[in-house]
C-alpha cells in the first residue's frame, strides 16, 4: 500500500528520535503500535461487515428468483418435456415392457 524505502524509514526515525527524544520515543513507538492495531482491526471488521451485507444482498435476489418459481410453472415445464402420447404408444406396442418378469423362486441348498 504505501511503498518506503529502508532510507525513507531511517530518516523518519532520526527525525522522530531527535524531535521527540530517545527517552520517550519507546513510549511513543509502542502507542503508536497500540494505534495501528487497533486501526487494522477496525478495518478489518468493517470489511467482514461490508462483504456480509453483499453476501446477504445476493441471497436476498437468489431467494427472491427461487419464489418466483411456482409449483404450477415447474408443472407446466414438465408437461412440456414429456410427451405422453408417445409413452403411450410405446407402450401399447411392446406391453411387455410395463410389467416385470417374475423372479425364479429360490430353491433350498442341500
Amino acid at each position: 500500500m504505501f511503498d518506503v524505502a529502508w532510507s525513507e524509514l531511517a530518516l523518519i526515525g532520526a527525525v522522530a528520535l531527535v524531535v521527540i527524544g530517545p527517552k520517550d520515543l519507546p513510549r511513543v513507538m509502542r502507542t503508536m503500535g497500540q494505534w495501528t492495531r487497533k486501526a487494522r482491526l477496525l478495518a478489518g471488521e468493517f470489511q467482514h461487515n461490508l462483504d456480509e451485507m453483499v453476501r446477504q444482498a445476493e441471497l436476498d435476489e437468489v431467494r427472491r428468483q427461487v419464489q418466483a418459481v411456482n409449483p404450477t410453472a415447474v408443472a407446466d415445464k414438465v408437461q412440456q418435456m414429456i410427451d405422453p402420447k408417445s409413452i403411450e404408444e410405446a407402450l401399447l406396442a411392446d406391453p411387455q415392457a410395463s410389467v416385470s418378469a417374475p423372479t425364479p423362486p429360490i430353491e433350498p441348498k442341500p
